[in-house]
């Protein structure tokens, strides 16, 4: 028998709840848009879903097609990419899900950061589930400082794109979305921030 840990893998939990919720289920078609090794994927995998995914990082493809051929033979190699997100070859409207977990926030100012979410929302259906996490200033605004745009460094040292709820208002209403969700936002002891921002798309 399976633990919890060789099912699941290390899924973001807040996916998890999509997909406990009955949101995501058995017959779609998702794509992880920054798929890395396939952390999120591990479950779909074992469980028959039509996963695709893609990453510019080549190891990080590698290692996801070596886990997929391992718990899904049956899913060509060719479903993972090495692309970036924002320049996936994925048809428009190919998906009934798109994941992006942790992409975003790598965004290197606006222009990047606006191009990577429509390269992500293109290949998603009308009627489709959007699912991000990303960092965000919501929490800490007062301990991040501003490099460049929405560039700032935060308190454990790192530095992101960051967020907040009025860029993602906006941003929901321009990509013709509305939220399946309240906004999330787990903020980890004062050090970063992470926002879970999940759509349907119109």
């Amino acid at each position: 028998m399976l633990n919890l840990q060789e099912q699941f893998g290390n899924i973001d939990i807040y996916l998890f709840d999509q997909i406990l919720r009955g949101r995501i289920t058995r017959g779609m078609r998702i794509v992880d848009a920054g798929c890395g090794s396939g952390r999120n994927l591990i479950y779909l995998m074992r469980e028959g879903y039509q996963v695709f995914g893609a990453d510019a990082d080549p190891r990080a493809i590698e290692e996801v097609r070596r886990v997929a051929r391992s718990l899904a033979p049956a899913l060509s190699a060719e479903n993972f990419r090495i692309e970036t997100v924002e320049a996936m070859s994925f048809p428009e409207a190919f998906a009934d899900v798109v994941l992006s977990s942790a992409v975003l926030h790598f965004a290197r100012d606006d222009a990047h950061f606006r191009a990577m979410l429509q390269g992500t929302w293109r290949v998603l259906k009308p009627g489709g589930l959007f699912f991000c996490r990303l960092a965000s200033s919501i929490g800490i605004e007062a301990l991040v400082r501003q490099v460049q745009d929405r560039r700032f460094h935060l308190p454990d040292g790192s530095e992101r794109y960051l967020v907040d709820e009025a860029l993602l208002a906006a941003l929901t209403k321009e990509l013709g979305g509305e939220l399946a969700d309240p906004l999330k936002t787990t903020v980890v002891q004062n050090q970063r921030s992470m926002t879970t921002w999940v759509l349907r798309k119109s």
